[in-house]
């Protein structure tokens, strides 16, 4: 199964591989708007995005940036097969610029929070709501280290969720995560690509 989706992804062109991830978003917000209407009156679960609470700048910032310095040294530590996602992140975020990772990490963090924390964790509760949320992640019930990796911050930006009450937290949280490390991803690559030049060269 794992070697069929690293075949699937290596098929996939660039240009795909953002389609899909575009279309799997837009899913999920559809999903939300539906289970919104039906779940909760006057979608009011988005009473819950509150952009002057302070929490944004002081725990939703910083938590994010934590959780990257903490996934950068654990990525140096830890041997590579235990981050290995079948290349999906890489080819996503290795060649794209600044500005649309920016995007990216943007709609996904609005999206997959407004969904998962906004509406399934205030209905069915916090576990319930991380164990969905990584089982989403497709990709890392691959690689052990990956999916425990994805539950045990799911828990996290659900507590913080649960302290806070602020979807907004939450979202700029997730969006700090996926932004860093799309551009860790990519300066990182760019460093590589360098380094084997360098190497060719002497």
């Amino acid at each position: 199964m794992k070697r069929k989706y690293n075949q699937i992804i290596t098929d996939l062109t660039d240009k795909e591989l953002l389609y899909h991830l575009y279309l799997t978003q837009v899913i999920l917000l559809v999903i939300s708007l539906i289970l919104g209407a039906i779940l909760f009156d006057h979608f009011s679960y988005l009473q819950n995005i509150d952009l002057s609470d302070g929490h944004i700048l002081t725990i939703g910032i910083p938590a994010g940036v934590l959780i990257v310095i903490a996934d950068i040294l654990l990525m140096k530590w830890l041997p590579a097969s235990y981050y290995d996602d079948g290349g999906l992140n890489e080819r996503i975020f290795k060649n794209r610029h600044v500005v649309h990772t920016f995007v990216i990490a943007f709609f996904v963090a609005f999206s997959e929070e407004l969904l998962f924390r906004g509406i399934i964790q205030t209905k069915v509760g916090l576990i319930m709501a991380s164990i969905i949320f990584a089982i989403i992640h497709y990709r890392y019930l691959f690689n052990w280290y990956l999916f425990l990796n994805i539950i045990l911050l799911s828990f996290l930006i659900g507590f913080i969720y649960k302290w806070t009450g602020n979807l907004a937290v939450t979202i700029m949280m997730h969006f700090v995560i996926d932004f860093l490390l799309g551009v860790y991803i990519k300066c990182r690559k760019t460093t590589d690509d360098q380094n084997r030049e360098e190497q060719l060269c002497e």
